[in-house]
């Protein structure tokens, strides 16, 4: 009797550890939110499906339990839990309540990711780059020739570098005009632009904002930040138009430039004026950077999160998960959209108010979506060049840095029927 009862509880004992889930949670609890972002795309990558639980606890992750799982939260230094089938069972059982804010979100398969920079950048030029090392989640570089050589079919997900796609090389030119990095860049985009068949940068550039167009409308996911969004939207708009001095491209630009943008062609701006002065560090409008303008200091530079409908609108609730709604501002060469040159189906995800400016946009081109941030680094305020690169070990549970993450996980969502 002795030995049956043993046997009995050894069969519950190997029951609850088949049954048994591990939950990592995304509040304040969680050590380092940053890699805990990898862990969820490193278990994608074991073909084990893991749900994102929106709005519970910050956006936590939950999948069935493996050992292989558990030891990497403890090698990552994540936090995790394990946690008993009924235990998942009560929590999907609460967040599948009508009138509790929160949904479960499959993710089911890794996106491959892609980013658009300069083979000869270091990842911590970039935010995007430098979380992602940091989260140990894997992505290719491209640049103009993989794009324009129709490469980018092969991504899921692709982010655009701190890049100016209106071939004025961010208009660095009166500050850095005589700096060999400078010379350096513009020499290797001419080479480029030369040996892919044109005459200028500028129209490289603008072939490639096709492409990248293209992708996008062919079911791509699209996310940058600090410069390319609004130099990629001024590129499409200025198609067939001279906007750049003879400093950048050999000629004088187009006189009548303004009046023949095409506002129709962009992303997500409008009514936006150029920046026609090459000693002006600025491409447009759009952006709201300059700090005699912006009157805010840097401990009162912040921005909200906006709080959508888990259950009605998964989409912009899934980018915009995170453990607090008051994200801590950051500058770059865009550091934020002026609101008044946004078009009106653009959806506003994150915004000053009180500055009327938007710091976190999304929306849908064809078959895909883009979403653009403004700032250059979330953890660097600043960020001049030549800055040392940010330790991101010192920043674990960065709010703004999971707002890239939030974009890489994205496309890894399985598509939910509309709700009508």
């Amino acid at each position: 009797m002795k030995r049956l009862l043993i046997i009995i509880l050894l069969f519950i004992q190997i029951g609850f550890l088949q049954a048994a889930y591990i939950l990592i949670p995304m509040d304040e609890s969680q050590k380092n939110h940053l890699k805990a972002y990898g862990i969820a795309y490193w278990t994608l990558e074991q073909n084990i499906e893991m749900s994102w639980l929106l709005n519970y606890k910050g956006g936590s992750f939950m999948c069935q339990h493996h050992q292989l799982i558990e030891d990497e939260c403890v090698i990552r230094g994540v936090s995790c839990q394990v946690i008993a089938d009924v235990q998942a069972a009560g929590i999907l059982q609460e967040i599948a309540e009508p009138q509790i804010n929160m949904e479960e979100i499959k993710l089911h398969k890794p996106p491959k990711i892609a980013v658009y920079s300069p083979k000869n950048k270091q990842p911590w030029d970039d935010a995007v780059t430098l979380v992602l090392t940091y989260a140990e989640i894997p992505y290719d570089i491209v640049y103009d020739v993989e794009v324009l050589n129709d490469m980018l079919p092969l991504y899921d997900w692709l982010h655009l570098h701190h890049e100016d796609f209106t071939g004025q090389y961010g208009k660095f030119w009166a500050r850095y005009k005589d700096f060999q990095w400078y010379r350096d860049n513009q020499l290797a985009a001419e080479a480029t632009a030369k040996e892919l068949g044109f005459n200028k940068v500028s129209q490289c550039k603008l072939a490639v904002a096709k492409k990248i167009r293209d992708f996008v409308a062919g079911g791509g996911y699209l996310f940058s930040m600090c410069s390319a969004p609004d130099s990629y939207d001024v590129a499409l708009a200025a198609d067939g138009v001279d906007i750049c001095d003879v400093m950048f491209d050999g000629d004088p630009m187009d006189p009548d430039a303004q009046s023949k943008l095409d506002y129709s062609k962009c992303f997500a701006f409008t009514d936006f004026t150029l920046s026609t002065s090459p000693y002006e560090y600025e491409i447009s409008s759009i952006d709201a950077t300059e700090e005699r303008v912006r009157k805010i200091r840097e401990e009162n530079d912040f921005f909200t999160l906006f709080d959508f409908s888990a259950k009605w609108d998964p989409v912009p609730t899934m980018l915009c998960q995170d453990h607090t709604r008051v994200v801590k501002g950051f500058m770059g060469q865009t550091t934020a959209f002026k609101k008044k040159y946004l078009k009106p189906n653009v959806l506003i995800m994150g915004e000053n108010k009180a500055l009327q400016e938007v710091r976190y946009i999304h929306g849908e081109y064809g078959r895909g979506t883009w979403t653009f941030l403004g700032g250059h680094d979330p953890e660097d305020y600043h960020h001049y060049v030549g800055d040392p690169p940010t330790e991101l070990d010192l920043h674990p549970n960065s709010p703004g840095y999971r707002l890239i993450l939030n974009n890489i996980l994205f496309p890894a969502a399985k598509k939910k029927k509309q709700k009508t």
